[in-house]
């Protein structure tokens, strides 16, 4: 790895946990006359090298928004190719995620993906439970407003059982009872593909987050321009609502 030039982040003070919102294969493909499954596929490469940089530079976690419960909308057979690919994906990485102590992890509504993904998901997960450098976390039939609803009914049958007051509920509750139990909130979230929307992706845990928006699509995301949004994520000032004081 290159050190850094004078453009390039202090990776002492680098993000503990990235999201990105992967905005833009469709768009690649059409660009190029190209079917849309041909975008996710060059979009694929992107996922690659995000990972190994996160992993190589010491970020601690790394969250993709991969699949929301909203493509389920899709045409079947782009969601059977989606699925597709991304078994494809997780057995040719299963072995560079052991081999570099990465540990992968998900969340979402898991359930409604197709067994063989599934199982090589728990599959993958299981092998690299142990790993402790970066969480690969693959948001996978996830959204932010599902997960809001489940943490709800999950804290209501606590008070329902006699588990919990409703007086007792904090902030901290409700963040142990989201999918993102046991992870710090996101100190940083790139949209790649220009939209400036969250598209329902972790509605309560980027309450504070820092946002940077790409206007370049997710396949020709580059490592060049990842490492130019931490270095101007390191010169924002992060108040989380509160007067800094100098």
């Amino acid at each position: 790895m290159s050190h850094p030039g004078p453009g390039d982040p202090d990776l002492s003070k680098l993000p503990s946990h990235i999201a990105i919102i992967m905005d833009g294969n469709g768009r690649w493909a059409k660009q190029r006359l190209m079917n849309r499954i041909n975008g996710h596929e060059k979009g694929a490469d992107a996922v690659r090298m995000i990972v190994r940089t996160c992993r190589e530079i010491g970020i601690e976690y790394l969250t993709l928004y991969a699949f929301s419960t909203e493509n389920w909308q899709r045409p079947k057979a782009e969601v059977t190719a989606l699925m597709d690919l991304l078994k494809r994906f997780l057995k040719s990485e299963s072995k560079e995620m052991q081999d570099n102590n990465v540990r992968l992890d998900t969340i979402g509504q898991t359930h409604r993906m197709p067994k063989g993904v599934r199982d090589l998901l728990y599959q993958n997960m299981e092998m690299t439970a142990s790993n402790t450098g970066l969480t690969l976390n693959l948001a996978l039939s996830y959204g932010g407003r599902a997960e809001i609803v489940d943490m709800v009914k999950q804290i209501a049958n606590h008070v329902k059982n006699g588990q919990l007051e409703p007086s007792a509920i904090t902030p901290e509750i409700v963040a142990d009872n989201l999918y993102t139990r046991g992870m710090c909130d996101p100190d940083l979230l790139i949209r790649t593909g220009g939209d400036m929307r969250v598209s329902n992706f972790l509605l309560w845990q980027i309450a504070y987050t820092e946002i940077f928006v790409t206007d370049t699509l997710w396949p020709e995301f580059s490592r060049e321009e990842f490492i130019a949004i931490l270095a101007d994520f390191q010169k924002r000032e992060r108040r989380f609502g509160r007067v800094l004081h100098t």
